[in-house]
């Protein structure tokens, strides 16, 4: 081994652990990333090249603890206990991220494609190597395209089978989750005018448009643009805020801070 202080030593063998990887091809990707383990974790993970090791039997024996004793699917109950062992809570939103490297096409539910096909790519196949990787998905959050990808994923898995349209009260639960990770300071504002003056169900692009919106748009509104291609409900949401002074008392509150 090469000659490391007994923290990169440390950090070295839990990323093979993890991994899979040979000291080498670790090293290499520890060192790209000064030796931060969650950095060498992205490093690994965007070489193409590199196939994490997973064990099929180790993956069955998994998927049978939780699978649904009635059909070949992971179901809610399966979930809870995934959960439990895990040591996270069910609504906790690293397991959005989980079912995002599923592609898991509906919530509260894993086909056994889904299930191998997901820990697979992530170099999964025992649930000490499930609860190491547990960090590495929640730093996905903070990065902008994997955010932006698990934003957009997540209106096809929360929504009702064979429904176009998200259930208000379910994007609005999703929109809280979403942007307490990743912050957008009118979230609470955007809820209360939905239940206030919408209350129908999301379609897809105004979902998708809503992030649009939460990245581009200032939350004071500065350099919102009137003639700009936003959907009506965003349009209206604007006005909402303009309406009720929301705005303008921000506005005032950055004036104030200037003098």
């Amino acid at each position: 081994m090469h000659k490391l202080g007994r923290g990169n030593r440390d950090k070295l063998q839990q990323f093979m652990a993890i991994t899979g990887a040979s000291e080498k091809i670790a090293v290499q990707a520890l060192k790209a990333s000064d030796w931060n383990i969650e950095g060498a974790f992205d490093v690994f993970y965007s070489q193409p090249q590199v196939k994490p090791f997973s064990d099929s039997r180790h993956l069955e024996e998994l998927y049978n603890r939780y699978k649904d004793p009635n059909v070949d699917m992971i179901h809610a109950d399966g979930i809870t206990l995934l959960c439990s062992d895990l040591q996270v809570d069910p609504q906790d939103i690293v397991m959005l991220v989980v079912s995002w490297h599923m592609k898991a096409g509906t919530m509260c539910e894993f086909s056994k494609q889904e299930f191998f096909g997901g820990l697979q790519s992530l170099g999964i196949d025992s649930l000490e190597k499930f609860r190491d990787r547990m960090s590495y998905m929640r730093s996905e959050l903070k990065d902008d395209q994997k955010f932006r990808e698990i934003y957009n994923f997540a209106f096809g898995w929360a929504k009702e089978k064979g429904q176009k349209s998200l259930a208000l009260d379910t994007a609005i639960g999703m929109w809280q989750l979403l942007f307490a990770e990743n912050q957008w300071p009118l979230v609470d504002h955007w809820c209360q005018f939905l239940q206030a003056r919408h209350n129908k169900a999301i379609s897809r692009d105004t979902w998708s448009q809503l992030l649009e919106f939460a990245r581009n748009v200032n939350p004071n509104l500065s350099n919102y643009d009137a003639e700009g291609a936003w959907p009506y409900l965003i349009d209206e949401f604007v006005e909402y805020l303009n309406e009720n002074g929301i705005i303008q008392s921000d506005q005032q509150k950055d004036w104030s801070l200037r003098q």
